[in-house]
């Protein structure tokens, strides 16, 4: 399985002119090729076709026999990207204002948008904690990084690919593809089942629960503070809404980090698979009072549920996703299913046999049931032939 490990670069005085002229000047260079093709073939410029136009005008300005190749391969898959998420409808009908400024005109860089680079063009010494890049100024040479002692091992045996060179917030970051062996998946002797909500982010049918309201406290405070910025209208102001964003959704991503690492640590310690609901469309299909849109909108449950996933994979926990319908309004012991079974958000009790608890921790246990039952058909042998 394919993870990213990132590490911080620290280039010294004489080394980091080197990266702050290099990657504008390949975004630069890469809305050229953007625009070229454009020009000639819309939005079905190929690799092949560029690399005739464009490679010698590149390499006249100065970039490299590979790094001109991944110029005119990012353009090129920059608008393979783009066909794929027109024809997927991601930017709406035909005729939709969205759909139509995006093919109007040809795919741009920012500034200081990441780059890939590939061995040939970036080389790890994980010994000394240094990198060889290749850079406009020639190679620069032992720019020491920084990272924790697991990335360190978890580059040192499983990096492979390309790397991508990233510029954010005044610092430089290398992210880099690792191929991690999944490990050997056991055959669970249950379910452990996970329901994913707003109020409490997950609830799992041990009933253990972990509580959004911490994260809810925090958001409605950062609202606050960007509600003041907003108010300022300066350049400034809209600099460090920018940086409050990314530090919100930092902090919501690592709460989710914790939230999988114990739920996959307790399936794997019982010999448990684990079950949550699939959940894709949901935001579509429910619609909520317009004073709860943006508290709706931030939910992060989807990244939650890819946590959850390829933490449960890496750990060989079977890992199964089931249907959500109607999981808080079931009762787990009779069946019965009915929507008064749930009187209010955090109460459940069955109209027909009276069992009773907190409406989280029953569709935790739904979910539970829903998966040991769906493991069983996905896994089941395939019928001899006839």
């Amino acid at each position: 399985m394919k993870i990213v490990t990132q590490v911080k670069l620290m280039p010294d005085a004489v080394q980091a002119p080197a990266f702050e002229r290099t990657l504008p000047a390949i975004n630069e260079a890469a809305n050229w090729v953007s625009a070229v093709s454009f020009e000639h073939w819309a939005l079905k410029g190929s690799v092949r076709e560029l690399r005739k136009r464009c490679y010698g005008e590149l390499k006249t300005r100065g970039f490299g026999a590979q790094a001109a190749q991944h110029i005119i391969k990012r353009v090129a898959d920059a608008y393979t990207t783009l066909r794929a998420n027109i024809k997927a409808g991601n930017l709406g009908p035909e005729h939709s204002k969205r759909r139509r400024k995006a093919e109007s005109k040809p795919v741009a860089f920012r500034p200081h948008a990441a780059h890939t680079f590939d061995d040939r063009c970036l080389s790890w010494n994980y010994d000394t904690r240094t990198v060889s890049i290749w850079t406009l100024d020639s190679r620069v040479k032992n720019v020491r990084f920084t990272c924790s002692p697991g990335a360190l091992k978890q580059l040192a045996e499983h990096r492979q690919g390309e790397s991508d060179l990233v510029f954010r917030d005044g610092k430089w970051f290398l992210i880099a593809t690792c191929e991690i062996p999944e490990a050997p998946r056991f055959e669970p002797k249950g379910f452990l089942g996970v329901d994913r909500g707003i109020t409490n982010l997950a609830t799992t049918s041990d009933g253990d629960n972990h509580s959004g309201r911490r994260l809810g406290r925090y958001r409605r405070w950062q609202a606050r503070k960007k509600a003041e910025l907003q108010a300022r209208r300066t350049r400034s102001a809209r600099q460090l809404l920018k940086k409050r964003a990314r530090h919100e959704a930092r902090h919501a991503t690592h709460t989710n980090h914790k939230i999988a690492k114990t739920v996959v640590a307790v399936a794997q310690r019982t010999g448990r698979g684990l079950a949550l609901e699939q959940l894709t469309g949901i935001r579509e299909r429910v619609t909520v009072p317009r004073d709860q849109r943006a508290r709706q909108s931030s939910w992060p449950f989807h990244q939650l549920g890819s946590f959850i996933a390829y933490k449960a994979k890496r750990a060989g926990v079977p890992f199964i996703e089931v249907d959500p319908a109607y999981t808080s309004q079931r009762c787990p012991r009779c069946g019965h299913t009915e929507k008064a079974n749930r009187p209010t958000r955090d109460h459940f009790r069955c109209r027909r046999c009276g069992l009773a608890g907190p409406a989280d921790h029953v569709a935790g246990a739904n979910i539970a049931q829903r998966g040991a039952t769906a493991w069983v058909f996905v896994n089941m042998p395939d019928p001899a032939p006839a």
